[in-house]
């Protein structure tokens, strides 16, 4: 029973670091997400799918906020949203066939591209 209490602790902080760091940039949430989750026990793939599951409600509340405050463009709504749509399809589908390495060496290539991104052209 103790554990489970210790468990979940970790857990809610970990959600109080990807809620911070979603709300903080607008998103990005889920590159934290996943290595916390397998840091609470999740495997792999499982924390990939929970991490999803997770980043939509703060995100919805994440947009509220930055909504009242009017840090918003609709007029990206569609288009992005459609393409958000397509590739959240192919990747769930990806996530399915490919082996958990080759899952993990995406994942950390997409993080250290995004870093490299923020440092060199922002």
């Amino acid at each position: 029973m103790e554990e489970g209490k210790i468990l979940t602790g970790k857990r809610l902080v970990c959600g109080v670091a990807v809620g911070a760091a979603n709300g903080l940039f607008g998103g990005g949430g889920g590159m934290l997400a996943v290595p916390l989750l397998q840091k609470t026990g999740y495997e792999e793939k499982a924390a990939h799918a929970t991490a999803i599951l997770v980043i939509l409600p703060v995100s919805l509340f994440s947009f509220l906020l930055y909504f009242i405050r009017g840090f918003y463009d609709f007029s990206v709504l569609i288009p992005t949203a459609l393409g958000v749509t397509v590739g959240g399809i192919l990747g769930a589908r990806l996530l399915q066939v490919l082996p958990e390495k080759i899952v993990r060496l995406i994942f950390a290539a997409l993080q250290l591209a995004a870093g490299v991104f923020l440092f060199v052209f922002k």
